[in-house]
């Protein structure tokens, strides 16, 4: 167990070193732009994993803890001057909190009720997000740029920067990840997703685990929502609240693998550069194609590999078909 986490974590070593020299040689901004997103998406995914993965909470409600880091690092940075590097940490904290109080009473649901209600109460908070004055209502806020700064997240003259800001994200979330992996909690998160009647006959305190997982979940995806926030320079409702963000915070966790350390890397690697192209090659005239996308890949998983993309190599390197062994 022990050489295998060692394996796993010399691999993500590997892995981090040959990101942080693949966009050295490119040029093209668009190119730039779209490896920004992949690896930010990474990281979401793998925050989203935390919970739906490794603890079998299916929340669909991601969006809520996106969108409270984007304000909250952003609102700081206006009205108080704290800069967003700092910020994102206290949006990290609020998304945390709000996930608690999520937790806190729908962890007592199980199975599509507590999916559903993730659906709710994240509506619920985009709906007051659009008519909340405080907050730009629908209009938004814009984030003025005052220079490039590493204090501030600001970099107007190069994207490099934000590349290696989202690489260092995504890096981040997937070593939480693999430490939490070899935890007591990270045992007691996959007894709580197989059974979680069984996991209390063993001892196991079913909703704190739940709690520790949703908080660590929504941290990390509050702080890769202030880094969205500082990278466009703009928010609205729409765009860090909205239901399709949190389907596709989750997807390419699904895509690629629940509750592996890989399966949101290959899962975004696949679906947010096909996901852009999509909408920038098709226009107007592809809308909604990138949700067909979605859709066909999910039915095409969940007929071929419901193990997820990831059951392809474990099988082919004669490993379980269980993802959690890929």
């Amino acid at each position: 167990m022990l050489r295998r986490r060692r394996r796993r974590l010399l691999a993500g070593g590997v892995a981090l070193l040959l990101l942080a020299l693949l966009p050295l040689p490119i040029g093209d901004v668009y190119t730039l732009n779209l490896l920004i997103l992949t690896l930010l998406y990474v990281g979401l995914s793998q925050a989203w994993n935390i919970l739906g993965g490794y603890c079998g909470q299916i929340s669909l409600g991601h969006a809520l803890y996106f969108g409270a880091g984007a304000y909250v690092s952003t609102l700081l940075y206006l009205h108080l001057g704290l800069p967003p590097s700092l910020g994102l940490f206290a949006g990290g904290l609020v998304a945390a909190v709000l996930a608690l109080a999520v937790g806190w009473p729908c962890f007592r649901l199980s199975g599509h009720y507590y999916a559903i209600a993730t659906i709710v109460v994240a509506v619920i908070f985009y709906l007051l997000a659009l008519n909340a004055d405080f907050l730009g209502g629908a209009s938004g806020v814009y984030i003025p740029f005052k220079g490039d700064s590493w204090v501030a997240l600001q970099f107007r003259t190069s994207k490099l920067p934000f590349v290696y800001l989202a690489l260092a994200y995504a890096a981040l979330v997937w070593l939480l990840a693999w430490i939490m992996e070899g935890t007591r909690a990270g045992f007691y998160w996959r007894a709580v997703k197989d059974d979680p009647i069984a996991a209390r006959s063993l001892a196991v305190r079913v909703l704190p685990s739940k709690l520790v997982a949703a908080g660590l979940s929504g941290f990390a995806t509050g702080v890769g929502g202030a880094i969205y926030a500082q990278y466009v320079g703009y928010i609205d409702p729409d765009s860090v609240l909205a239901m399709p963000l949190s389907i596709l915070i989750a997807l390419p966790a699904v895509l690629g693998g629940v509750g592996t350390l890989w399966g949101p890397l290959l899962g975004a690697a696949l679906l947010i550069p096909l996901s852009e192209l999509s909408r920038s090659y098709l226009g107007g005239s592809g809308h909604g194609v990138d949700l067909m996308l979605y859709g066909g890949l999910i039915m095409l998983v969940a007929l071929w590999r419901p193990e997820g993309l990831l059951g392809l190599f474990a099988r082919r390197g004669g490993a379980g078909t269980h993802a959690g062994t890929a």
